[in-house]
């Protein structure tokens, strides 16, 4: 065996050693890395904006990285309120559906030959007889510490937004003073390919995404569907997720459709339909032909890494795992001995090929 071939071979191995322990530890300190990672994605998506604001009006940086931040923060802030309204108005509204959601269990208890009690409500016949008080104590302690801990990680990820966003400008020259001059335009090279990659991608996916959004709560205006802007924005936020996201977006928002509606079913189906149609022509005809050219990866490691960085990060990883992919590939496309896995990732080995030249 020539000496060449071990210590690629050897490379191989560390290497795979390496990216397993480093899963492990996003994995443990994913309160650590994930909003430094997601607060270093949005930079990128701004960074740029603020260049050119900068270079066209000579606004002071960080002046507008302030500005920046500080609209993030009032959008944030009212998405959160409309949300709150919304939850708050589902308690109050509870018992409207309490016959509806009473008639529906008791279908399906004598389908599956559950115990039904003619005397309880709803709640009672769940709490009493298919002995759910765990689960809800568990999901409400969950839903509780979730809203606590998200608070403190969207205000985490802003602060460290701003600062990402003030040092941007100084990367040029780090860069420069960190790094031989012959390893320095190839770094600064595959840096501005990675914000080129992450702005196209985020630009095009938020504008598709509020799209979508957008449509579904006029649907559901249209067909009276209660708590519309909720349905709305769950449709925005889950389709950042391929595929998985708008599946579970409709199939949720069409469950409450069957509860407010029932028993009215016809209406109830003609809903789902629509809102499919939506989900289908835009993620299938509009995306990809706004798109242009794609990402280039392979749908199956689209679908692989929704699954390890979801495992990794939970949802905030699934909406993540694109872009996080791509960074991956760009850096294996820029190092000789990853290659081949840049090759592995991609969707057209031609195409990632001539990447490498």
């Amino acid at each position: 065996m020539e000496e060449s071939d071990y210590t690629r071979k050897i490379y191989f191995v560390l290497l795979a050693s390496f990216v397993i322990l480093l899963g492990f530890l996003f994995k443990i300190l994913s309160s650590v890395f994930l909003p430094v990672i997601t607060a270093a994605l949005i930079a990128c998506v701004f960074a740029p904006i603020i260049q050119k604001i900068n270079y066209k009006f000579k606004i002071p940086w960080t002046a507008l990285a302030v500005i920046i931040t500080s609209l993030l923060f009032i959008v944030i802030l009212g998405i959160s309120s409309l949300l709150i309204s919304s939850a708050t108005s589902i308690v109050a509204d509870y018992p409207k559906y309490e016959t509806r959601f009473l008639h529906i269990y008791k279908i399906v208890a004598n389908n599956l030959g559950l115990t039904f009690d003619e005397g309880m409500g709803f709640i009672g016949n769940m709490w009493q007889h298919l002995k759910v008080r765990e689960y809800i104590q568990g999901i409400v302690v969950t839903i509780s510490s979730g809203i606590v801990s998200s608070g403190k990680n969207i205000f985490l990820v802003l602060i460290l937004c701003l600062f990402n966003l003030i040092e941007y400008r100084m990367t040029n020259r780090k860069i420069s003073y960190a790094f031989a001059a012959h390893a320095k335009g190839k770094i600064l090279r595959v840096i501005r390919r990675i914000i080129m990659e992450i702005v196209h991608y985020l630009s095009i996916k938020t504008a598709i995404s509020l799209l979508t959004g957008v449509l579904v709560f006029l649907v559901s205006m249209a067909f009276g569907l209660n708590y519309a802007i909720l349905w709305g924005f769950l449709a925005f936020v889950m389709n950042f997720i391929p595929t998985f996201g708008s599946i579970f977006s409709c199939t949720i928002t069409t469950i409450f459709a069957i509860l407010q509606f029932y028993p009215n079913y016809p209406k109830s189906i003609i809903f789902l339909i629509i809102i499919i149609l939506i989900n289908f022509f835009i993620g299938n005809i509009i995306e990809p032909r706004v798109q242009g050219k794609n990402l280039g990866l392979s749908p199956f490691v689209i679908i692989v890494s929704l699954t390890l960085w979801g495992y990794i990060w939970g949802t905030v990883g699934m909406i993540i795992a694109v872009p996080m992919t791509v960074i991956i590939k760009i850096v294996c496309e820029n190092i000789s001995y990853l290659h081949p896995l840049a090759i592995l990732l991609g969707n057209d080995p031609k195409q990632t090929k001539r990447d490498f030249q």
